[in-house]
């Protein structure tokens, strides 16, 4: 099976409140601004603040199950660049923010549909398009598969056979994508991404699947496995926002392609080290609300 082809692609019992309109994240843009929902604000700006702050606060949902898009210091901090991205949209817009962390995809995805979050980092994919309204992609990331070093398995498009046993973390992108792709292999389901590789050597699968990053993460402290080359699926990381919040999803549209252009997301992913990932291409010249 050829997947080069574009992928289309437990809450924390606590949430982190923030001042939105304290000093922006190290990496701030200083250039163009597309504009504050304070007094001197567009109206764009000043009615995407109103969708996004119904209940007087930005809930932010932020997914720890993806390395690349956020975690939690040692200090107890959430950091990553979707929370850079959302701290900035909230100080931007002049609304107060609370980061509401999750483990998995899938329960930020159930969020969005129940209405619990007003804003997302997530996987774009067809499925999810149902309930969620995405910007552009602003960073892009890998979808491989993990082996062990023994296995036949030399290639990508070898994995999709009978006897197969594929094992992916529940609602993840890969896991809808794999399961609209895979024909001959069965997909066997972790409760989230980061159990994946466990579940791997436990129940002795003959392949996970997941973000480049974990598994070469996994692969270091696991040992006797290693990654097939290459990749199975490119994963687009957007900003997402419950169906038919048409002002906040305009506005936010404005500001990713900003945050790419000006470097904010360039700068995000190198202070907190983040490799396997890159900037998503602009798909039009910022155009400011």
């Amino acid at each position: 099976m050829n997947v080069q082809r574009r992928g289309l692609c437990a809450a924390g019992a606590a949430s982190l409140l923030l001042g939105a309109c304290a000093s922006p994240t190290n990496g701030s843009s200083g250039g163009s601004d597309i504009g504050s929902a304070g007094a001197g604000g567009t109206a764009d700006a000043r009615a995407a603040a109103a969708e996004l702050s119904g209940t007087g606060t930005l809930r932010a949902a932020i997914n720890l199950g993806n390395p690349i898009l956020a975690s939690r210091g040692a200090d107890g901090e959430l950091r990553g660049v979707s929370v850079d991205l959302a701290r900035e949209a909230a100080r931007r817009l002049n609304i107060g923010i609370e980061l509401v962390p999750f483990n998995a995809a899938g329960k930020v995805v159930e969020a969005i549909k129940e209405m619990g979050v007003d804003l997302a980092f997530v996987a774009i994919d067809p499925l999810r398009g149902a309930d969620t309204d995405y910007t552009a992609p602003y960073v892009i990331i890998e979808g491989a598969y993990l082996v062990r070093n023994e296995s036949p398995l030399r290639h990508n498009e070898e994995v999709d056979r009978t006897g197969t046993r594929i094992v992916v973390g529940r609602g993840s992108a890969y896991d809808l994508y794999l399961t609209r792709e895979i024909k001959s292999a069965t997909l066997v389901r972790a409760p989230t991404s980061p159990a994946v590789t466990d579940m791997f050597i436990a129940d002795t699968l003959e392949v996970a699947a997941g973000v480049r990053q974990q598994l070469e993460a996994d692969a270091r402290r696991v040992g006797g496995v290693r990654l097939l080359p290459g990749r199975f699926m490119v994963i687009e990381q957007a900003m997402g926002v419950p169906k038919g919040r048409v002002a906040a999803q305009r506005w936010l549209s404005g500001f990713v392609e900003e945050m790419k252009s000006s470097g904010f997301v360039a700068e995000a992913l190198r202070r907190h080290r983040i490799e396997g990932a890159l900037v998503a291409p602009l798909r039009r010249t910022p155009a400011l609300p």
